[in-house]
């Protein structure tokens, strides 16, 4: 399976961008990973809801040009289903064995996602109702995706 890790801006902790390479290495086995970084829109702190709409459908345009059209998509969203990691790795068991062997998940950046990329989403996921940094959803959703390999692997994943 080829998985993209779509996200907006670029990452620079050296501790995040070490522990998503950890997990990249380790899922190395089970599936292809793509971790795309697109450019995040520069703007001022204060924003019209308007202008907020501008700087989120320019980085979206941004997003969906790294999307192929049979590709399946996850968008990270807090107003997303809620899943276990094991109905998350069911899900995309499914997904396999029914032909979908491309897919994306997507975390947008401060402002969230544009309603274009929230439409081209088959689905939405959340981690909770909680707001993540941006940078840290990507070590989260990189471990989560590794995790779900294990779980559909049926091998042993520590708790």
């Amino acid at each position: 399976m080829q998985i993209q890790i779509i996200s907006v801006g670029k990452l620079k902790e050296k501790y995040l961008t070490q522990g998503i390479a950890e997990y990249a290495k380790r899922l190395a086995p089970y599936a292809k990973l793509t971790l795309v970084e697109v450019a995040d829109e520069k703007a001022p702190e204060q924003l019209s809801a308007s202008e907020e709409q501008q700087v989120k459908a320019k980085e979206g345009e941004r997003i969906l040009s790294h999307i192929k059209q049979d590709t399946y998509v996850i968008a990270m969203a807090i107003e997303g289903e809620m899943w276990t990691s094991e109905q998350l790795a069911k899900h995309v068991e499914e997904l396999g064995t029914y032909g979908k062997s491309q897919l994306a998940f997507i975390i947008g950046g401060s402002l969230g996602l544009a309603d274009e990329v929230l439409r081209r989403a088959n689905m939405k996921l959340s981690f909770g109702r909680i707001t993540y940094p941006h940078q840290l959803l990507r070590l989260v959703l990189t471990e989560q995706v590794y995790r779900v390999f294990k779980i559909v692997r049926g091998e042993p994943y520590h708790k």
